[in-house]
C-alpha cells in the first residue's frame, strides 16, 4: 500500500467527548472513525489489525473443532420470550424494533436462544452431538453509558462460541479446550503475558465462571492476581471461601486494575430445557442436551491492545496483528525516488507487508511522527544520505536507536 493511496490520514484533533487512550490514538492514527458514542467504524487500517486478531481467532477455534456459522441479527421476539429474556426487567440493554406490520424484534446482543432453537433441526440422536459452532458478528447493547471508546460500545463484533454436549463430562472436556484455545490467541495478539484466567461468578450455572482479564491501569475491573500460581480472582467473589477453594492467600495476592477480554460460561440446561432442545440416547431416553458459551471481543481485544502498548508517541503494535509488517519511508527527490521505488517493489515481490510512506511535500519529521502514530513494528527509511552508503536506515519502533544495512542485506 502506497501511503498516498491510502485515504485515511492521521490528525491532530480528536473528539472532544473522548477520554479513553485506545479511542484518541486510534482516531488520531486513522484506524478507527467515531459514528456516534458508543459507535465506531474501522477504516482500512483498523480494519486490518481487526481483520488478523479474527484470522488468529479462527485458527484456534477451529482447532478445536469450532465450526463457523453466520446468524441473523434481527431476532425473533417468541424465541427469546421462552427463556424470559425478552423481558426488559430481565435484560435491559435491548434494541427493538417493529417490523411495518407492527410485528416487534429485536436485535441480538447474543444468541444462545438463537441457537439452540436453530439446533432442533440438527441434534435428535447422542450421534448428532458433539457440537461446537461459533460467528464473528455485529452485536447491539443499549448501553445507558457507552465509555472507554472500543472497550464498551453499543454496537460491536463478538466471537461467540457455543458447545452442545451429551453429559457435564463432555461439557468439562471442552471448556478446558476452550480455555486452553482463548490462552493461545490472547498470546498470540500479544497481550499473553498480562492477561490471567480469573474466577468470577458461575451464577446460576456452575461454582465458577471464567474471565480472561488483561491488567492495565485503564482497566474497569479489580482483580487479585498470583502470578505465580497465573490466576487471578474478580474482585465479586473474593472471599476467604473462594480464596481456600483455589488455595490462595491474601498476602500472596496482587491487586490490580484489568480489562476483560473474554469470558467463558458453562450453561448447562439453562437455554436447552425451555427451548426444547432435546436429544435420545443409545436406550432412546430423552435428555436436555447441555450447552456452554465462550465470548470474546475482537474489537476489545484490538482497544486493549493499544491501552497496553503505547507511547506519548503513539501506538507500538505487535507484530502478530500489527496493519504492516514494515513502513518504508521515503526521505528522496527527484531521480532518487526511482530507488525507493525499486526498493518498494522489491519487498513486496519478496512478501512482505508494507506500507509505503511516498507521500511528497511531506517533511521528514511529519512523516517520522506519522510513523510513530501508525506505530509499525519495522521502519526502513531511504534517504538521499542513505542510498550514498547504498544503505537503509532500519528502526523498530520500540527501540530509540536505529542502524544501517546494506540494500543487498535487506
Amino acid at each position: 500500500m502506497r501511503q498516498s493511496h491510502l485515504f485515511t490520514k492521521t490528525r491532530k484533533d480528536i473528539p472532544s467527548d473522548e477520554i479513553s487512550k485506545n479511542a484518541e490514538l486510534l482516531i488520531r492514527g486513522g484506524f478507527i472513525h467515531k459514528e456516534m458514542a458508543g459507535v465506531y467504524a474501522y477504516l482500512p487500517l483498523g480494519l486490518r489489525v481487526l481483520n488478523k486478531i479474527n484470522d488468529i481467532i479462527r485458527d484456534e477455534i477451529n482447532v478445536i473443532g469450532g465450526q463457523e456459522l453466520f446468524l441473523t441479527t434481527l431476532q425473533n421476539k417468541d424465541t427469546w420470550e421462552k427463556t424470559g429474556r425478552w423481558d426488559d426487567n430481565v435484560v435491559d440493554n435491548w434494541f427493538k424494533t417493529q417490523l411495518k406490520s407492527g410485528t416487534e424484534m429485536g436485535l441480538g446482543f447474543t444468541h444462545e436462544e438463537a441457537l439452540a432453537s436453530l439446533m432442533k433441526n440438527h441434534i435428535n440422536s447422542y450421534k448428532d452431538l458433539p457440537r461446537f459452532v461459533y460467528q464473528i458478528q455485529t452485536k447491539f447493547r443499549n448501553e445507558a453509558r457507552a465509555k472507554s471508546g472500543i472497550l464498551r460500545c453499543r454496537e460491536f463484533l463478538m466471537k461467540d462460541l457455543y458447545s452442545f454436549t451429551r453429559d457435564e463430562k463432555d461439557l468439562d472436556e471442552f471448556y478446558e479446550k476452550a480455555k486452553q484455545a482463548y490462552v493461545n490467541i490472547f498470546k498470540r495478539v500479544g497481550i499473553g503475558d498480562e492477561t490471567f484466567i480469573t474466577f468470577a461468578s458461575g451464577g446460576t450455572f456452575s461454582k465458577y465462571s471464567h474471565e480472561f482479564q488483561t491488567v492495565c491501569d485503564s482497566g474497569e475491573d479489580i482483580i487479585f492476581l498470583s502470578r505465580e500460581k497465573n490466576i487471578a480472582v474478580n474482585k465479586e467473589v473474593y472471599t476467604d471461601e473462594v480464596l481456600a477453594d483455589l488455595g490462595l492467600k491474601k498476602n500472596e495476592l496482587e491487586e490490580a486494575k484489568a480489562i476483560e477480554v473474554g469470558n467463558i460460561f458453562k450453561q448447562k440446561t439453562k437455554f436447552s430445557e425451555p427451548l426444547g432442545l432435546t436429544y435420545a440416547d443409545e436406550d432412546g431416553n430423552v435428555k436436555p442436551v447441555i450447552m456452554g458459551a465462550y465470548g470474546i471481543g475482537p474489537g476489545r481485544v484490538l482497544g486493549t491492545i493499544v491501552e497496553v502498548y503505547h507511547d506519548e508517541k503513539g501506538i507500538i503494535w505487535p507484530e502478530s496483528v500489527a496493519p504492516f509488517h514494515v513502513h518504508l519511508i521515503s526521505l528522496c527527490k527527484g531521480e532518487e525516488m526511482k530507488k525507493a521505488d525499486e526498493l518498494y517493489d522489491m519487498l513486496v515481490k519478496k512478501g512482505v507487508d508494507v506500507l509505503y510512506d511516498d507521500r511528497e511535500g511531506v517533511n521528514a519529521g511529519s512523516k517520522f511522527a506519522d510513523s510513530d502514530l501508525i506505530g509499525i513494528p519495522k521502519r526502513i527509511i531511504v534517504s538521499q544520505k542513505t542510498l550514498e552508503k547504498n544503505s537503509v536506515e532500519i528502526k523498530h519502533r520500540n527501540e530509540e536507536k536505529s542502524e544501517l544495512i546494506g540494500i543487498d542485506q535487506l
